[in-house]
């Protein structure tokens, strides 16, 4: 007799908002979660790099995810959050419009980035997860960064 061990992957994903439109990365990328802080600029960085933060005595370059998605820019307030992630094994910052939550979701419930996307955007999506009313795109950190951010 035949048995089945197919056991059904759960992804782990934080949540956060962009221009009203929901996104994840997965969490095991994720080390903190905090407030905006004052970033100083850097000279001759890559448009989408805001500047660098001080944590805890550790240098942290700031990415704004609105500009490197080419989204409206918009000013930082209350709900505005800097994501800390491990990405490459460099830690660097995400600008984000504010974060939702810690999300299980069985990992069969995303489906492929459809395709009208461009095929630029297209390599930073893992898919689109389909819940009840929402669609939450999956963000794939590592390809979203390509060579992660050294200043």
């Amino acid at each position: 007799m035949e048995t089945s061990t197919v056991t059904e992957q759960v992804l782990q994903l934080v949540t956060f908002t962009l221009a009203n439109e929901e996104y994840a990365v997965d969490i095991l990328n994720v080390q903190e979660i905090n407030r905006t802080t004052e970033i100083t600029n850097v000279p001759n960085a890559p448009g989408y790099v805001e500047g660098v933060v001080n944590l805890r005595g550790r240098v942290i370059p700031v990415i704004n995810l609105r500009k490197k998605f080419g989204l409206p820019e918009k000013n930082a307030d209350d709900t505005t959050r800097i994501i800390i992630m491990d990405i490459q094994g460099v830690t660097n910052g995400l600008i984000v419009d504010s974060v939702s939550e810690v999300l299980r979701i069985p990992s069969d419930i995303v489906e492929p980035s459809p395709p009208v996307t461009s095929n630029t955007s297209r390599m930073f999506i893992k898919g689109i997860a389909k819940l009840e009313k929402r669609l939450i795109i999956l963000i794939d950190i590592d390809k979203l960064m390509g060579e992660a951010v050294q200043l």
